[in-house]
């Protein structure tokens, strides 16, 4: 089955659709629910507003529409960045199998609709290398980051991400920083002076993260911890294989890589950390998951390996379809 997406045919594309159909096939009889949490940001208001009324019929292709845009999004920025041997589909594969492996990432959260946001700053990041403007990139990609912060909250760890990506990818230079911290500041900037003008400045901690280390599970599963197992062991290989790779690859594709891999170590922690967030929330950690996993179904000449992966994922999304019909 992997040999079809290791393939750039837009074929494919038709081919993820009925992926993801199959990937989340409980949806005809359960549809999407749309989970929030209050004071989480502004993309939790415009789920209230907008998303939660709508019928479930629309909420089903909502839900298929937005995975399917973001996994193909995030493969065709790879596959342009040339972040691989060859072009193909396995990461959009990878990312659409891997939102079945937890009953969280099955439904229409703020976390999931960040990740369009998310996927945009990598680009961004990944342009930094060699841009002719590196100060309007760099301001360009704090003033998004500020701004995919306010719209969910937890995304904050962005800051971090992007002064290591600009560690990593440049050479130190005070002015490029300062350019950086002046883009992320900003917005924030802007929404103080707004509420202290109109007698609000109070409300300014309910646009701000706050930390509680926590558990985002309360009650394990055998299915949880085998999602998390076997999602440990794609991920694992696809990082091998990259690394087995890595020596033929040009020092702005390895410095991708290694943004890659600050956004995956980063990423991780999130549902741990931030008040009001759970499982539904590590969904963030899908980008950089697919991008490692596509390793694995991508580079291994003899097809072994990359079926055995995707019918083990097969199997556990079958597992948790019928679990969730079952309750």
């Amino acid at each position: 089955m992997v040999f079809f997406f290791r393939d750039k045919s837009f074929a494919n594309i038709f081919l993820l659709l009925l992926l993801s159909l199959a990937v989340h096939i409980h949806f005809f009889t359960t549809p999407p629910v749309v989970v929030i949490t209050n004071n989480q940001g502004l993309i939790t208001n415009f789920l209230i507003r907008f998303i939660k009324p709508l019928p479930t019929s629309l909420l089903f292709l909502f839900y298929h529409l937005l995975i399917l845009l973001q996994a193909l999004r995030l493969n065709t920025i790879l596959n342009n960045l040339k972040m691989y041997h060859q072009q193909h589909f396995t990461v959009a594969m990878a990312y659409i199998l891997f939102s079945g492996f937890f009953t969280q990432w099955c439904a229409i959260t703020p976390a999931l609709l960040a990740n369009s946001l998310v996927i945009l700053i990598f680009l961004l990041l990944a342009k930094m290398y060699n841009h002719p403007s590196p100060k309007t990139l760099l301001f360009n990609i704090g003033l998004l980051s500020s701004i995919t912060i306010l719209c969910f909250h937890p995304t904050s760890i962005l800051v971090g991400i992007t002064l290591f990506a600009l560690t990593i990818v440049r050479a130190f230079k005070l002015a490029e920083w300062f350019v950086l911290l002046m883009g992320i500041a900003l917005p924030f900037y802007f929404l103080a002076s707004y509420l202290f003008l109109t007698d609000n400045l109070g409300q300014l901690q309910n646009y701000l993260p706050i930390l509680q280390f926590h558990l985002p599970v309360q009650q394990s599963s055998a299915v949880l911890w085998l999602s998390i197992a076997l999602l440990l062991i794609i991920s694992l290989a696809g990082l091998y294989y990259n690394q087995l790779n890595s020596g033929r690859m040009v020092i702005q594709i390895r410095k991708n890589w290694g943004v890659m891999m600050v956004l995956l170590v980063l990423m991780l922690p999130i549902p741990f950390i931030f008040k009001g967030v759970g499982m539904e929330s590590a969904v963030l950690s899908l980008i950089p998951l697919a991008a490692f996993a596509a390793n694995a179904y991508s580079y291994p000449k003899r097809l072994f390996l990359p079926n055995i992966l995707f019918w083990l994922s097969v199997a556990l999304i079958v597992y948790n379809n019928w679990l969730i019909v079952k309750n």
